[in-house]
């Protein structure tokens, strides 16, 4: 393990600063693409741009430069990344995985003038032990343990400088270098859903409304004790540091290394809670990191952490997936098609010019809703046709679209649970899930 000096790394603040992190990016990516081009040359071949681009080197330059600016910028690359093994086109992947590692975390001259701007020069004072090493450090913020003077064991999220100030540019210089890259398409109008993203990380910089959200969740779930939910510290929160009570627990991932009967319980837990979420809450965590979610073997509880992407679920999208599902238990997939073209998922183009594929995708994903009894999400072939038809459809420029946002950002969060449960290799009885939360019975 490297010493921990070598993960600290100061966070740009301005945007001076952070601009001239993306010019120094676009540079060392054009030199890379230099050096291909000339290899290929050298070698006979006739090297194409999205060759040159796309080489191991560039990937890590981008996701090194990502990881150091942090922010909106590396929080895209790990959105982007989320289901990157199954949906994604490889390259892609390749560039933006690298980011669901841990970020490096500010140095110590940094952190103390964050805490100093927010707390008071004698801030220390306040506190009987403050842990200088984070606990975790990701796109936003990073995470100490603290011990009050009056005793109480705490976990303090504290938000980069110059994160919130940045979010609109760095979004779009995200979308440039993607667009460079080829791996975004001219002719795809992806401005409603950037714009909806910049909304959203403007939000999850809001720590105050972020401690709102997780006392929220706090009451939603007081009779669930399946579920730890942190409590707010309000002595030691403000717009940029987010204060709670300290709850262990261990990565949600180290359940592939327990028995099947938990695995199945665990993630049969989490599948319901989307969908209290999505029918019953009208309120969605929509980010499924899996650092979201921490297991404590000892009581077999599920930690939530994180609920900083918090939204509301509209009535038109919850009826949406109401009639999604209902449509796949009943197993009708003209009426799953029409559900699906209402609700925006997908456009009338793409029925028109490829029906077939569009019957085949619905018949695979209701799969695990119409099955009775238990689903095995170990068995991910399915996901792998999936991806085929989704990649052929794509490659169809005219039949291109864009769901609403909103539907997107749910979508998401179903889909990387899906995702969770095929990493933890679960069995779960969805169809019976369902049905009680669409019909009720």
């Amino acid at each position: 393990m490297s010493d921990d000096r070598d993960r600290s790394r100061a966070v740009p603040g301005s945007r001076l600063s952070r601009l001239g992190q993306f010019g120094r990016l676009a540079g060392g990516v054009a030199g890379g693409m230099l050096a291909e081009g000339a290899r290929r040359l050298a070698e006979g071949e006739r090297p194409r741009l999205r060759e040159m681009l796309l080489t191991p080197g560039n990937a890590a330059r981008v996701a090194d430069r990502l990881s150091h600016l942090r922010g909106a910028a590396m929080k895209l690359g790990q959105m982007i990344s989320l289901d990157s093994g199954d949906m994604m086109p490889a390259e892609l992947s390749a560039i933006m995985g690298r980011l669901r590692e841990s970020a490096h975390h500010m140095p110590p001259r940094q952190l103390q003038r964050v805490l100093a701007a927010e707390w008071g020069a004698a801030w220390r004072t306040r506190f009987a032990r403050f842990d200088a090493t984070p606990i975790a450090a990701a796109s936003i913020g990073q995470v100490h343990r603290a011990m009050t003077q009056d005793g109480r064991d705490i976990a303090i999220k504290i938000q980069y400088p110059g994160v919130r100030e940045s979010i609109d540019a760095d979004v779009d210089n995200v979308e440039t270098l993607l667009r460079l890259s080829g791996l975004l398409p001219r002719e795809l109008d992806i401005a409603p859903l950037l714009a909806e993203a910049k909304v959203q990380l403007h939000e999850e910089t809001d720590y105050l409304r972020e401690g709102a959200q997780m006392e929220t969740y706090r009451r939603l779930l007081a009779d669930r004790p399946e579920f730890v939910v942190p409590a707010l510290d309000a002595e030691f929160t403000t717009s940029r540091t987010l204060a709670m009570g300290y709850v262990p627990g261990h990565p949600i991932e180290t359940l592939e290394t327990a028995g099947q009967d938990e695995r199945d319980r665990v993630t049969a837990l989490i599948f319901d809670l989307v969908l209290d979420e999505l029918f019953r809450f009208g309120l969605m965590q929509t980010d499924p990191n899996f650092a979201n979610y921490r297991y404590q073997p000892e009581s077999g509880r599920i930690v939530l952490l994180d609920f900083g992407a918090t939204q509301a679920v509209t009535p038109h999208t919850a009826l949406a997936y109401r009639n999604l599902l209902a449509a796949g238990l009943s197993g009708d997939r003209d009426k799953a098609r029409m559900a699906a073209l209402d609700a925006g998922l997908i456009g009338p183009a793409v029925i028109g010019r490829h029906r077939a594929q569009i019957d085949r995708i619905i018949d695979l994903v209701f799969t695990a809703t119409v099955q009775v009894g238990r689903f095995d999400f170990a068995n991910r072939a399915y996901l792998g046709e999936i991806r085929d038809h989704a990649m052929s459809l794509a490659a169809d420029r005219e039949s291109w679209h864009i769901p609403p946002t909103d539907m997107l950002f749910v979508q998401r969060k179903v889909s990387g649970m899906a995702l969770l449960a095929a990493r933890l290799r679960a069995r779960v009885d969805i169809r019976t899930q369902v049905v009680d939360h669409v019909t009720g019975s």
